[in-house]
């Protein structure tokens, strides 16, 4: 179970809200007991990108030494 302010990742894409497997939030809201969660998604600037309803399944608890941030939309590499 999950605790409210918790770090965790999805486990899995979520392209309609714009959100891929292993993006990490914060557990914001516990339904329940621990069936479902509420977490909230931020970029690095600390504006919410995300608020998404998962269950269980659908979330692990984030290990701090393994999280790395991540940037989205990269200019394409030139070839050399």
């Amino acid at each position: 179970m999950h605790n409210e302010t918790d770090l965790v990742a999805i486990l899995k894409n979520l392209p309609e809200k714009k959100l891929m497997r292993g993006d990490i939030g914060t557990v914001a809201f516990v339904y329940d007991g621990g069936g479902l969660y509420e977490v909230e998604f931020v970029n690095a600037a600390g504006d919410t990108v995300a608020v998404v309803t998962l269950d269980e399944n659908e979330i692990c608890a984030v290990q701090l030494q393994n999280a790395i941030l991540h940037m989205t939309d990269l200019p394409a590499q030139n070839a050399a």
